[in-house]
């Protein structure tokens, strides 16, 4: 088929369509483009022979909005979008956003809170047989028992609140095609129960062998540890080869079954699904709106794995897309590259080459792919495992590949590139390429925090690694005659972070002569380490007490300490140096991060002429000064 995919009855009847086989549900606008998670399962469904119809957005409030497209011959499909419908909706003080990227205009509020379940409850009151399929992140990290950070509450798998009958996790391609073609061939929804990257329900576990039986819901909500524990089995068990089934009880004799995971794509796979006919941009009937501005991030840069062996505690990956990474070839790179270059409002610039981690572009050793990944033991936390693969020859040459196209003035990565990896490379080609050719004035990297306390909670390499990252940086920069910098990601309020820690980012930020212009407070979204930690109080690894900020005057503590330096900050930062006796940051030498107010303390001839203020001090620092000095 080709063009867009049908989203009214007039469409429908444009290509002769009497009944869909699939009606899709999304929380996103329809913009197809392999960035988007609908645009991949409904293009692949298509590819298949299965007819497919988008209803994106509709009002949740209208039950005839679900209808619009007719009732599907095999099942409704629901995805709340690329992003869990509560991040989309609020900041992590959990007011609401004023935007919304994935909405024509960048409209807000045309999803409803908890999406998934929203439109699955939708669809039930009007089409109560029909099967309902749930995919995307939202549904995939919710798809057991998960803590929900705006209700502060531990919620039941999504599957049951949502009212449908199965989930397809994780990425997905494999499993719908897998269901599609069960459902095709006539077996009732309720009979399946055998695929991989699925979670059923059901009342008897007689056809069952080989699982792990996880706490059950009622344990969890009654003690909080229960959860931390039944968390670890989930995460040690996210592995195709080596997971088990799991199995979480309910009231009243109804079971949730997560299937394992499907297995890696292999590199022919990736291709194919990256190949398929995408319009690559929204529908047109967004145009009066002014489009869609997450186009504007995707539109002009290149995905080349998916997958991450990084572990970082705050990141769903793990759950959503795995440990194991897959790579596209150099070959549908190229050929997406060079369809690129004649968008009518290319410049010549492409903007990222990449995914989850720049560069990764194979498993992180070689028993991955018929041993899984290790249960126990990370690839590169604490420390790059000894048996890891560390090597940039593939991605330097697909960057070298991608540069000498006709068209192509500048290729840059700016996805995460993890330093740790690279400083573990012993050819420092990658590296002395990275600053030559593929930054554009600034490198984006994300050590987080600076205090080793906390940086073993985010599962995140020592302070000294990311410290010797920025030597070898800045002295490959000299050497090349260039002025880039980095800007480093920050963490406040994570986990381990207490207002001692977040004093010690605040002095080695100002040792560097850096104020960010923005702080991410850590936001406990489902099915992370971190997001356990938050709600429990231990870390699910160890089952050791970890200290949680929750109080949001505390958090506003320790985000104000990283930006010491802004005025609107200075009575938190004052109070949060008391609290941590630390008064002796407060004051005029140019170790102290600020000064007393007039009148209180200070001496007379300092109060009229300060002359000890360093030159500059006090004036707002611009990004093309960071980590210039030490």
């Amino acid at each position: 088929m080709s063009g867009f995919l049908p989203i009214s009855q007039k469409e429908l009847e444009e290509k002769n369509i009497k009944q869909l086989d699939f009606v899709y549900i999304i929380g996103d606008a329809y913009v197809d483009h392999p960035s988007f998670g609908h645009a991949i399962i409904s293009r692949i469904l298509e590819a298949h022979g299965y007819t497919v119809g988008i209803i994106s957005q509709p009002d949740w409030k209208d039950d005839k909005s679900i209808a619009i497209l007719g009732e599907p011959r095999l099942a409704f499909l629901i995805s709340a979008g690329n992003m869990d419908s509560m991040v989309n909706h609020y900041f992590v003080s959990k007011k609401h956003r004023p935007k919304d990227a994935y909405t024509p205009g960048g409209e807000p509020y045309k999803r409803p809170d908890h999406a998934t379940a929203v439109y699955g409850n939708l669809i039930r009151r009007t089409f109560k047989n029909t099967p309902i399929i749930i995919g995307g992140i939202e549904a995939s990290l919710r798809r057991l028992a998960h803590y929900d950070y705006w209700s502060d509450s531990l919620k039941r798998s999504i599957l049951l609140d949502s009212g449908a009958d199965l989930i397809s996790y994780g990425m997905g391609e494999t499993s719908i095609v897998e269901i599609a073609d069960a459902l095709n061939s006539g077996i009732s929804v309720s009979d399946i129960t055998f695929i991989k990257g699925t979670v059923y329900k059901t009342k008897s576990l007689d056809h069952l062998y080989d699982y792990l039986l996880l706490p059950s819901y009622e344990a969890m909500k009654k003690e909080p540890v229960e959860y931390a524990k039944s968390f670890q089995i989930q995460y040690d068990n996210t592995d195709p080869f080596t997971g088990k089934i799991l199995v979480e009880a309910y009231p009243n004799g109804t079971y949730v079954v997560q299937n394992t995971p499907c297995r890696p794509l292999t590199m022919e796979e990736m291709d194919h699904i990256y190949n398929l006919p995408y319009m690559r941009t929204y529908h047109p009937s967004y145009e009066s709106a002014g489009g869609v501005p997450a186009i504007a991030e995707i539109k002009f840069s290149l995905i080349s794995n998916r997958g991450c062996f990084g572990g970082c505690s705050f990141c769903a990956l793990t759950f959503h897309q795995g440990r194991t990474v897959q790579v596209r070839s150099h070959e549908s790179i190229i050929e997406e590259a060079k369809l690129i270059t004649k968008e009518k409002d290319f410049k010549g610039y492409i903007h990222d080459v990449g995914g989850p981690t720049a560069n990764f572009r194979h498993p992180s050793c070689e028993k991955q792919l018929t041993q899984g990944v290790c249960k126990n033991r990370q690839c590169l936390f604490p420390k790059p495992c000894q048996n890891l693969y560390v090597d940039h020859k593939d991605y330097l040459s697909l960057l070298r590949k991608l540069r000498m196209l006709p068209g192509i003035k500048k290729v840059f990565v700016r996805s995460g590139i993890r330093f740790d990896y690279m400083l573990a490379d012993k050819d420092d080609t990658f590296f002395k390429e990275l600053v030559e050719h593929h930054i554009s004035g600034q490198l984006k990297v994300a050590p987080e925090h600076i205090c080793d306390a906390v940086l073993s909670k985010m599962g995140k390499p020592e302070n000294a690694v990311y410290e010797a990252f920025l030597e070898k940086y800045k002295r490959l920069n000299r050497q090349m005659g260039k002025k880039q910098f980095v800007v480093p990601y920050l963490m406040s309020s994570h986990p381990g972070s207490t207002l001692k820690e977040a004093v010690a980012l605040a002095e080695y930020l100002r040792d560097l002569g850096y104020m960010p212009e923005q702080v991410q407070d850590f936001y406990p979204t489902p099915s992370t380490v971190s997001t356990v930690m938050y709600y429990t109080g231990v870390d699910p690894r160890t089952l050791k007490p970890v200290y949680v900020v929750k109080n949001p005057h505390e958090k506003a503590l320790q985000r104000a300490l990283i930006q010491y330096r802004n005025p609107n900050n200075y009575d938190l930062v004052l109070e949060a140096l008391k609290l941590a006796g630390r008064e002796d940051l407060i004051g005029f030498d140019k170790k102290c991060l600020i000064r007393p107010r007039k009148g209180f303390g200070e001496p007379k001839s300092k109060r009229q002429m300060p002359k000890e203020n360093p030159k500059g001090r006090g004036k707002k620092r611009t990004i093309r000064n960071v980590h210039k000095k030490k």
